[in-house]
């Protein structure tokens, strides 16, 4: 039986129709043209460089194409960054970010509506032309206090007080972000009997109608509160 170790081949690489080879120019990256028999091809409108490169002021490992991209499946990348999108066609449900500290924004106005409806038989739109939002139902966070003392949240809207006792409920500063923040109480016991609701500030420096603190007694009492940035009124 015959053994052989290694062998070496060197073919002149002729190109073109003569024969098989490859072509096209610096870094493209080469494919089998609709020939066939081995002839293979190159295009700069797809390059693979491994360096940088000052032409196309791109780093080094770069895989560029020029022209349209289609892919049946899944793209896996670190980062996207897009220069120019003209229509984002998806389907199912879709996901932005992944933790609390991610933002993100958008320039121009919003529209939300139901399947077959148009843009202007909105849910929820967004003007960016007269800086107005308007909704078709509204639900703000509903708080039920059953305690004696409650710190109101960032996140409360209506707060309702089923405590019989006295209670007492302290709003944040109206500054910062509250500014310009609305708060609905509302007593819902219907039997209060002596007890009273107290709604006073969280911190001091800052008044409720310029008075430090508003009693709530009698059949089913409610106050609305809004914020300037320095105080909370009643309204």
């Amino acid at each position: 039986m015959a053994r052989f170790g290694w062998a070496y081949v060197d073919c002149a690489d002729s190109g073109g129709d003569g024969g098989s080879g490859s072509a096209g120019p610096a870094y493209s990256l080469q494919f089998v043209t609709a020939s066939g028999g081995g002839h293979t091809t190159g295009s700069a409108h797809l390059t693979y460089y491994t360096s940088s490169h000052s032409g196309i002021g791109s780093p080094g490992h770069t895989l560029h194409l020029t022209g349209t991209l289609r892919v049946k499946g899944a793209i896996s990348a670190s980062s996207f960054h897009y220069e120019d999108i003209t229509v984002i066609g998806a389907t199912g449900s879709t996901y932005f970010g992944n933790t609390n500290d991610d933002v993100h924004i958008r320039t121009g106005s919003l529209t939300v509506t139901k399947t077959g409806w148009g843009t202007s038989t909105y849910i929820l739109s967004a003007s960016a032309h007269d800086e107005s939002v308007r909704v078709r139902g509204f639900g703000g966070y509903y708080y039920q206090v059953t305690g004696t003392v409650h710190t109101v949240k960032s996140a409360e809207y209506i707060i309702g007080v089923v405590q019989a006792n006295d209670v007492t409920i302290r709003i944040p500063k109206p500054s910062g972000s509250n500014t310009g923040r609305l708060l609905i109480i509302k007593d819902e016991m219907r039997n209060r009997g002596t007890g009273s609701i107290t709604v006073t500030g969280s911190a001091t420096g800052f008044h409720i109608d310029m008075i430090d603190k508003y009693i709530l007694t009698g059949s089913y009492p409610a106050i609305s509160l809004y914020s300037n940035g320095t105080n909370w009124f009643v309204f």
